[in-house]
C-alpha cells in the first residue's frame, strides 16, 4: 500500500432539475473528489482516536454511550490515513436553465428535491424495556442538515 495513490470520489444528489427541453434537464448535487498517497494506522491508541473521531462526526455522544472497540475488534479493522495532494470539489444548484424561446411552451419546468432526511429512529427488536432513545437519537440530524419536516430529524 505504501506509495500507491487513491481517488476517492463521492456525489450527493439534492434534486433533479426538469426543464421544458429534455436537453436542458440537470441535477443539483454536491461532489468532491480526493486523490492522495493512503498509509495504515497501526497503531491502537491511534486507531482508537480515529473510530472516536468517526462515530461522533456521525452521531454526536455515541462514542460514550456505547461499548468501545476490544483490541481484537481494532487489529480486525484496517484504518487508513490519506495524505490529499489534491482536492476538488463542484455542486450545482438552481433550477432549470431552459432557452427564453422555451419558456411559452406548456410544460412544467422546476426541480424535485431528494433531501436526506432522517426518519424517527426503530428500536432493536432485541432491547430490553424501559431503555429509551438518548436525545441524540431521537432528535438526530445530520452535520449541518436541517430536521426533518415532522420535527422527527
Amino acid at each position: 500500500m505504501s506509495g500507491a495513490e487513491v481517488c476517492i470520489t463521492v456525489t450527493l444528489l439534492d434534486g433533479l432539475v426538469l426543464a421544458r427541453s429534455v436537453f436542458h434537464h440537470s441535477m443539483n448535487y454536491r461532489s468532491v473528489i480526493l486523490v492522495g498517497s493512503p498509509t495504515e494506522v497501526t497503531d491502537t491508541e491511534e486507531k482508537r482516536v480515529a473510530f472516536k473521531a468517526l462515530v461522533d462526526h456521525v452521531v454526536p455522544g455515541r462514542w460514550e454511550d456505547s461499548r468501545h472497540p476490544s483490541v481484537k475488534e481494532l487489529r480486525a479493522t484496517r484504518v487508513l490515513r490519506l495524505n490529499i495532494q489534491e482536492a476538488s470539489c463542484k455542486l450545482r444548484r438552481g433550477g432549470p436553465e431552459d432557452m427564453s424561446a422555451d419558456h411559452a411552451l406548456p410544460h412544467w419546468a422546476g426541480v424535485i428535491p431528494t433531501p436526506m432526511v432522517p426518519q424517527p429512529p426503530i428500536p432493536a427488536s432485541d432491547l430490553r424495556p424501559g431503555i429509551a432513545a438518548p436525545g441524540y437519537v431521537a432528535h438526530y440530524r445530520r452535520p449541518g442538515g436541517r430536521p426533518a419536516p415532522d420535527g422527527a430529524g
